[in-house]
């Protein structure tokens, strides 16, 4: 489905939710990986009054959500997430999760947002509240320089490795069932079974195999756009009518000086280089995909 209309019926399911959600003695019912158990999400008058607010990123995905040397958390969603918080006036606490636990997270509301690459998607939607998005991305494969898999249909009869939870392990199961799938947790687990030789490609986010290969001689992008242009936004637990309105209100704000772009050349710019045709495929301002 083309991301237009992810994105209206993600505004669309925003819309019709009801004036109780914004109270946080609300309980907002599971419907997904919990198993149904019910969360309690925090308004923005719940966040504020804490002082804290509670963000979900990665922590190995480089250059969008990781940890550095010096054990502090970095990258494109880092840089968000820091400035959400100075803007509602609050401390930061970052979460480490990783893919599949994302829509668990929200739901159990163990966190109050999560900024970790998180693609839109119709199923998602069902599950937890998209805000506007701040990023756009395909996927890509990426390859050994021995054996540069340049199409899909390369990989037929191959093992491409996948990281759980991601739209890279949907978008193979559904269109291409003859690739066998090698699925790992972690996205640090997948990159070291690609260097070891344990698949022969592995496909997430064009935009973090395209960086990855920059770092790592001897592997090849050969796939570097793959399914359709989708977003990537903020989510927020299902029924949280108060913070999404507060995300979306912020994400317009912020595209009037151009953040996404600081944001880009601050986190980004030193892996991808002088390139700006990175920039211009990846950020999102205002919300805006066009």
């Amino acid at each position: 489905m083309k991301i237009l209309k992810k994105i209206a019926l993600a505004a669309a399911a925003a819309l019709t939710l009801t004036l109780a959600g914004c109270s946080n003695n609300t309980e907002n019912e599971g419907n997904g990986d919990n198993g149904g158990n019910s969360a309690t999400f925090r308004t923005v008058d719940d966040i504020k009054s804490s002082g804290e607010i509670n963000i979900g990123v990665f922590s190995d995905k480089n250059p969008f959500g990781y940890v550095d040397n010096d054990g502090n958390y970095k990258g494109y969603d880092v840089y968000f997430a820091e400035r959400i918080a100075k803007d509602l006036g609050v401390t930061l606490k970052l979460t480490p999760v990783e893919a599949a636990s994302r829509v668990e997270f929200l739901e159990t509301a163990k966190v109050d947002i999560i900024l970790a690459n998180f693609t839109v998607t119709d199923e998602r939607a069902e599950k937890v509240d998209f805000a506007l998005p701040y990023m756009k991305v395909a996927l890509g494969v990426v390859s050994p320089d021995s054996a540069v898999i340049k199409s899909p249909e390369e990989l037929s009869g191959k093992t491409l490795i996948v990281v759980k939870g991601t739209t890279a392990e949907s978008y193979f199961t559904e269109n291409y069932p003859d690739v066998e799938l090698q699925k790992y947790d972690e996205y640090n687990e997948a990159y070291s079974a690609l260097q070891d030789g344990r698949g022969d490609a592995f496909s997430t986010d064009n935009t973090e195999v395209l960086a990855w290969a920059k770092s790592n001689p001897g592997f090849t992008v050969g796939v570097d756009s793959l399914g359709s242009i989708d977003a990537i936004a903020p989510a927020v637990t299902k029924g949280n009518s108060s913070l999404l309105e507060w995300l979306n209100n912020e994400i317009k704000t912020l595209g009037e000086e151009q953040f996404f772009h600081k944001d880009y050349d601050e986190t980004l710019a030193p892996v991808y280089g002088d390139d700006e045709t990175y920039k211009e495929n990846l950020v999102v301002e205002g919300g805006n995909m066009d």
